[in-house]
């Protein structure tokens, strides 16, 4: 019995929507033809799952995971990637050059 004081943590992955799905599903072979209705049945079923953004950011934490992981196919979590560099390097501010005198 859990009383209300106690501090209960759940794994992430013990209350995942894929728990108790068929593994395969989320480990696509290809990506065109029957391979897109298999993605997007395992996408379907990361909809409703309520640690989506936890599974998500493992997966892009980890870099390169097969599968799909958070609703996201291996080549999406590659272009976030890129996506978050590009920005990263755009914040980066770059000094002025140093003023030259005229002689």
């Amino acid at each position: 019995m859990v009383v209300d004081s106690e501090i209960h943590t759940l794994y992430w992955r013990e209350i995942a929507a894929c728990l108790h799905a068929d593994p395969d599903l989320f480990f696509p072979i290809g990506s065109t033809g029957p391979t897109v209705e298999q993605i997007d049945e395992a996408k379907a079923v990361c909809g409703r799952c309520p640690v989506l953004d936890q599974c998500l950011g493992t997966a892009l934490r980890l870099g390169h995971v097969e599968g799909i992981w958070g609703g996201t196919t291996e080549t999406e979590r590659r272009a976030m990637r890129r996506l978050e560099v590009r920005r990263r390097l755009a914040a980066v501010t770059v000094p002025p050059a140093p003023l030259r005198l005229a002689e």
